[in-house]
């Protein structure tokens, strides 16, 4: 999407969104061109400009399609005084809704993939089951985030059985714990963990925030997660981690040394303005 950071010093323009922004920082732990970007965009010159900004940041851009008429959504961020975001969305017609219309051969031959509870929220109803259902069955690895955004969904109970059915079919869970405790209404991180351990899911982790994600694995050791003193801008916190703790994991890294990893990029992420952060 094209981001609009209205409270951000200098380039208030760019481009971004969950998926992308976790793409991005998972790239930047693995081999150039090795993670894939899976969207539309138009054939506008702004789309023309995301297709090559995606190309500088080491995406590989081949699984996306152009659709004729459609344009990128737009969102815009707010920052209070102490770094937290508010967003405002213009996306209803927006060309990335049409993902997956025509099946999910943009998905094929990948050996991960990832998607997030945005992905679920902007698809049709019943491309969103017919995606669930081909990652059901799909050889390779599945990650999820659920990133509830309530005002995507036509309501709560929509929202929590979709994303029920994507744990269901998920490998490596990243959730967040506001998020499920949201939408679960579970009463805290341990009642998180349980229902996540009731799917079966025992890689990722549950991300608590300035506290520090907690393991997946109950045999892993909660690890030691210094908090952040310089909080600029908390967009794309839980994106970063997402790519960095994928990325740590696709090389080899143990669950507890991938939420490292995890949480030291998004303490170097929320130090700076917008999404996606300079590489050093």
């Amino acid at each position: 999407m094209i981001e609009l950071s209205i409270d951000a010093p200098g380039r208030q323009i760019g481009f971004a969104g969950d998926a992308f922004n976790t793409a991005v920082y998972m790239a930047r732990g693995l081999a150039p061109g090795s993670v894939n970007f899976a969207t539309v965009l138009g054939q506008d010159a702004l789309s023309d400009r995301m297709l090559a900004y995606f190309a500088r940041q080491g995406l590989g851009t081949g699984r996306i399609r152009r659709h004729p008429d459609r344009l990128p959504g737009i969102y815009s961020i707010a920052l209070d005084s102490a770094g937290e975001r508010s967003f405002a969305y213009w996306r209803e017609q927006s060309a990335a809704r049409t993902l997956f219309e025509d099946g999910f051969a943009s998905l094929e031959g990948a050996d991960l993939v990832y998607f997030s509870g945005v992905t679920l929220a902007i698809l049709p109803p019943e491309i969103r089951a017919a995606l669930l259902a081909y990652l059901a069955a799909f050889p390779g690895k599945v990650a999820f985030d659920s990133n509830y955004r309530p005002r995507l969904w036509q309501s709560a109970d929509v929202a929590g059985a979709a994303m029920e059915s994507a744990w269901g079919v998920a490998d490596v869970a990243l959730p967040s714990l506001d998020d499920e405790m949201a939408l679960f209404g579970d009463v805290d991180a341990g009642a998180v963990l349980a229902r996540l351990w009731s799917y079966g899911l025992t890689v990722g982790a549950l991300k608590c925030g300035a506290d520090g994600p907690l393991p997946l694995d109950p045999d892993e050791p909660v690890g030691h997660f210094p908090r952040a003193e310089n909080v600029v801008d908390t967009t794309a916190a839980g994106d970063s981690f997402n790519g960095a703790f994928l990325a740590a994991l696709l090389t080899g890294a143990t669950g507890a040394q991938a939420a490292q990893r995890g949480h030291a990029m998004a303490m170097r992420v929320i130090g700076a303005p917008g999404a996606i952060v300079p590489t050093r």
